[in-house]
C-alpha cells in the first residue's frame, strides 16, 4: 500500500500542475459533518417512471456510441440525461433517508449507480447492485462512488477517507485511521482497477495500490476548496476541480481550460473525463455545464426548474 500524505506532497510546480486562471473552489458534498445512521439501500433497476426526467436539449452531434453524452443527478435522486446518455430510472420519486451525493456509469453506459450520503446504493439499467453501507453505522458520510473497470463492482469513499469495496473491487487501503486536515471529497480508480486515488478539499492527494502519485495541492494556498477529481484516460495522471471552476492537472493530464475566471451563479460540484479522454466537463449545482477539450456540449439541466441542487456528473 502506498499512502502519500498532503504534507509529503509538495511537488506541485515540478509535477506539471497547471493553474487555471485564479483559483480552485468550494466544497459541497464531502464536508458534511453529520453522524450517518443506517439507511435506505435498494437495487431499483426497472423502477417506474420517475418524477424528474431530462429537460435538457441535445445539440447537433450529441448522439452515437462515442461518449457524446452525460448524466447529471440531483440531491433528491433526479437523473437528467444529455446527448446520447440514456435514461434508465431515478430515485426522484423515492423518499430517501439521506441525500444523493454522487453517481457512476456502468461499463457500457447502459446503466448507472447513485449513492447517498449514508451509503445507500441505487442501481439502474445494467449496473449491478453489489452491496452498500446502508445498514452500517458510518463515522462520516459517503461522498462518492467509483466503478471497477469491468463494471462488476465499485468503491465508495467517505469524507474521513474510509474506503468500502463491493463486488470485484479490491480494498487497497484507506485513510479511516488518519487525522486529515480537510475532508476527502473525491476518488478515482486506476485504469486496471488495482489502485485508486483519494483527494481532499485542500487538494491533498493520497495514492493506494498501483496508483502513482503525480503531485497534489497540499502545500498550495487555494482560493476555494477542491470538489472532485477525474483520472486521465490512460491512467497516468489526474485532474482536480474546485467549486469556483478552477482546474489543476497532474501527470500526463492536459489542461484544456477552466471556469476559474468566470463569475458563476452557483459553485461547481463535479468533474468528469470524456469518453476519449482528451477533455473534461464541469457541472455546477444549478445544472450548468462547462465543456473543455473534446467535451461536447449536449445540454444542461440548468434549463429545468430544479427542486434540489445537482450533486453529480457521469459521462456516457
Amino acid at each position: 500500500m502506498k499512502v502519500r500524505r498532503r504534507g509529503l506532497a509538495r511537488r506541485v510546480s515540478s509535477t506539471g500542475a497547471k493553474f487555471a486562471t485564479a483559483a480552485v473552489a468550494a466544497v459541497t458534498a464531502g464536508s458534511i459533518g453529520l453522524q450517518v445512521q443506517s439507511a435506505l439501500t435498494e437495487s431499483v433497476a426497472g423502477a417506474s417512471t420517475p418524477t424528474i426526467t431530462s429537460h435538457a436539449t441535445a445539440v447537433a452531434g450529441c448522439a452515437g456510441p462515442n461518449g457524446l453524452g452525460y448524466w447529471q443527478v440531483s440531491a433528491q435522486g433526479g437523473v437528467f440525461t444529455n446527448g446520447a446518455a440514456g435514461f434508465y430510472g431515478s430515485a426522484g420519486g423515492t423518499t430517501l433517508n439521506k441525500p444523493i451525493v454522487g453517481m457512476a456509469p456502468s461499463v457500457d453506459g447502459r446503466g448507472y449507480w447513485l449513492v447517498a450520503s449514508d451509503g445507500g446504493v441505487f442501481s439502474y439499467g445494467d449496473a449491478p447492485f453489489e452491496g452498500s453501507t446502508g445498514a452500517l453505522h458510518l463515522n462520516q458520510p459517503i461522498v462518492g462512488i467509483v466503478p471497477t473497470p469491468d463494471g462488476q463492482g465499485y468503491w465508495m469513499v467517505a469524507s474521513d477517507g474510509g474506503v468500502f469495496a463491493f463486488g470485484d473491487a479490491n480494498f487497497y487501503g484507506s485513510l479511516g485511521a488518519i487525522t486529515l486536515n480537510q475532508p476527502i471529497v473525491g476518488m478515482a480508480a486506476t485504469k486496471d482497477g488495482r489502485g485508486y486515488w483519494l483527494v481532499a478539499a485542500d487538494g491533498g492527494v493520497f495514492a493506494f495500490g498501483d496508483a502513482p502519485f503525480y503531485g497534489s495541492l497540499g502545500s498550495t494556498t487555494l482560493n476555494k476548496p477542491i470538489v472532485g477529481m477525474a483520472p486521465a484516460r490512460n491512467g497516468n495522471g489526474y485532474v482536480l476541480a474546485a467549486s469556483d471552476g478552477g482546474v489543476f492537472t497532474f501527470g500526463a493530464s492536459t489542461f484544456y481550460g477552466s471556469a476559474g475566471g468566470l463569475s458563476l451563479d452557483r459553485p461547481v460540484v463535479a468533474i468528469a473525463g470524456t469518453f476519449i479522454g482528451d477533455g473534461y466537463t464541469l457541472a455546477s449545482s444549478d445544472g450548468g455545464i462547462f465543456n473543455y477539450g473534446d467535451s461536447t456540449f449536449c445540454g444542461a439541466s440548468g434549463t429545468a426548474s430544479l427542486s434540489s441542487p445537482i450533486v453529480g456528473l457521469a459521462f456516457f
